[in-house]
């Protein structure tokens, strides 16, 4: 990654996958600035949190517009926050499939586009949204979930275009099952399955995500974008 300090945006910084990034390029001396619904114990005098609904405009405007007033840039979005809900899709409530919609998609292209305002400023930007191995698995029980992550790898090729004249790569990692909140609540024999239709039989680890947005945010990546890499030996 470059040496010098760059100012980092993380989405769902409070916990999981989120945390675990904030703490990781808060350690390497970067400016992080994270966001959530709710509020977390700041342990890095070069972290800024800031709490709101994500999916909320005027709220993700008004973040947007506190990062430029206190840092006059932005350099990397990590487009982390998302739900799942794993339900057979005669069981899913509207309410469910909406909220999925909104916070995974919609949400993630209200800050790829402000992030892209600020970026173009100095022509340089790095953006990594997450996707999902449910996406070319097809899970079942994930219709809505997988959806709106098959949504991102389209997001992401599409905005890869839109914005490379701007020097702003967009790219994509499709994790694995991880050891976070967000699969604790999975069936064993679920997750068991998932990994066995991987090429590599094991859960995911933090350090593959952050090893692979490594990869994605160096200035020697210049040249990709619009390119999804699914962890696990998934295609």
């Amino acid at each position: 990654m470059h040496s010098v300090q760059r100012v980092i945006l993380i989405t769902g910084a409070r916990k999981g996958i989120g945390k675990y990034l904030a703490h990781y390029y808060s350690d390497k001396g970067h400016q992080v600035i994270g966001c959530s619904r709710k509020s977390v114990n700041v342990e890095f005098d070069n972290y800024q949190h800031f709490c709101l609904d994500v999916c909320d405009e005027k709220s993700v405007l008004n973040l947007f517009s506190e990062i430029r007033r206190k840092y006059s840039h932005l350099d990397i979005l990590i487009n982390n926050a998302g739900i799942a809900a794993m339900n057979h899709a005669l069981l899913t409530p509207l309410s469910v499939a909406q909220k999925i919609m909104d916070t995974n998609v919609i949400s993630s292209f209200l800050f790829c586009r402000e992030a892209a305002k600020l970026m173009s400023k100095n022509k340089f930007g790095r953006i990594v949204n997450f996707t999902t191995i449910a996406v070319p698995l097809k899970v079942e029980g994930e219709a809505i979930y997988a959806s709106s992550k098959a949504a991102i790898v389209t997001m992401t090729e599409i905005l890869g275009k839109e914005f490379a004249e701007y020097g702003i790569t967009v790219n994509a990692i499709g994790p694995t099952p991880i050891e976070t909140d967000l699969i604790r609540a999975v069936p064993q024999d679920k997750i068991q399955q998932l990994l066995n239709q991987q090429s590599i039989h094991r859960l995911g680890a933090l350090q593959d995500i952050s090893n692979v947005i490594d990869f994605y945010i160096s200035s020697q990546s210049d040249f990709i974008t619009g390119q999804t890499i699914f962890l696990g030996g998934v295609s």
